[in-house]
């Protein structure tokens, strides 16, 4: 299907504008196609991707400050995030080391089984991208890596 249907729009202005509307249109979409997922589990995108992030860095903790960093979505309230999944027994706050003023961030065991009972979830997304060729998938990431300026 193409951009012009899902949206009934006939044309664009330019390339560029239909490019940016179909972007914002997929994202949207894949955001849908998981929210179910993340809603039955209890959890929203930006607490998986936390969670995402700590289970790489594990068994290290991380700050507040690196896990923001690193977020695919940097605008939620961090300190609410990170107190939510506390309060879920998924990650747990420790007193950084060297600095007793500062707090790191760690994921628990139960943060880790439910990482693994969402991966199949995951994994039927990114069967999605089985519609494009290796090739294509990897130039679309090449793309938009060129359009963030990451290039």
């Amino acid at each position: 299907m193409s951009i012009e249907t899902d949206i009934n729009q006939k044309e664009f202005k330019t390339s560029f504008q239909k490019a940016y509307i179909n972007l914002m249109f997929t994202n949207n979409w894949m955001l849908g196609k998981t929210k179910t997922w993340f809603k039955q589990h209890g959890i929203t995108h930006q607490q998986y991707n936390v969670l995402r992030i700590l289970r790489g860095a594990h068994p290290k903790c991380m700050n507040p400050g690196s896990i923001k960093e690193v977020m695919i979505d940097k605008s939620p309230d961090l300190t609410r995030l990170i107190d939510r999944l506390i309060e879920k027994g998924f990650v747990q706050r420790e007193t950084c080391g060297s600095n007793r003023r500062k707090v790191d961030v760690i994921i628990t065991d139960i943060g880790l089984a439910k990482l693994r009972e969402l991966d199949p979830h995951q994994d039927t997304i990114i069967d999605t991208f089985k519609e494009l060729t290796e090739n294509e998938a990897s130039q679309l990431s090449d793309l938009l890596d060129k359009l963030r300026g990451s290039k």
